[in-house]
């Protein structure tokens, strides 16, 4: 009998270990905060950081839609990430939001103490592609209200455009006033 080297059986490795294939893939962490989407990419240590503004977050969709990572994890922060996780799920990314205890808990585990913004986008990274938590897809209904939300969203803000547009152009008062008031419509129906 051949001597089996269990170590380098292909079997025997486990699933958070990387492989020859996993080497080529990565996992994205982002870290979602008021002002900014910190990213981070494991193993390739690739960083970036976005505005969490609606330019941000397609300009973030449109260079994760290029790469392809396996998974992208988010942790859930009290509603704060529900932007971003429609607008990626809409892209039909690869998008996992966890519970904030899974994060602290592995972060914990890893050695990672500090905390930070970076970090813990890093650590969100990590945990996907260690962990690899399974995509949980939106139910076909939803999936649905979900893009025409979208749809309507981006709709107000090229109205918005064209109407801080008409203002910057308009010397009448009263054109003023009427975009004024428009302005501050779509400003509450971006709110909602």
């Amino acid at each position: 009998d051949p001597v089996h080297d269990s170590a380098s059986s292909p079997t025997s490795i486990p699933n958070f270990v990387a492989t020859t294939v996993d080497r080529e893939s990565f996992a994205v962490g982002i870290d979602v905060s008021q002002q900014h989407l910190d990213l981070d990419e494991f193993p390739t240590r690739n960083t970036m950081r976005f505005e969490y503004t609606t330019e941000g977050i397609e300009t973030l969709r449109k260079q994760l839609q290029q790469r392809t990572p396996l998974l992208i994890v988010i942790e859930a922060t009290g509603g704060l990430e529900q932007l971003l996780v429609a607008e990626l799920a809409a892209a039909k990314l690869p998008v996992v939001v966890i519970n904030p205890r899974q994060a602290r808990d592995f972060a914990k585990a890893t050695g990672q103490l500090a905390k930070t913004d970076a970090l813990d986008a890093r650590c969100l990274a990590h945990f996907g592609f260690a962990v690899r938590p399974p995509l949980r897809p939106l139910p076909d209904e939803n999936a649905r209200e979900l893009q025409e939300f979208l749809a309507r969203r981006r709709q107000l803000i090229q109205m918005r455009t064209a109407e801080l547009n008409r203002q910057q152009q308009t010397r009448n008062a009263k054109v003023k006033a009427s975009v004024k008031t428009v302005l501050e419509t779509l400003e509450l129906q971006l709110k909602d």
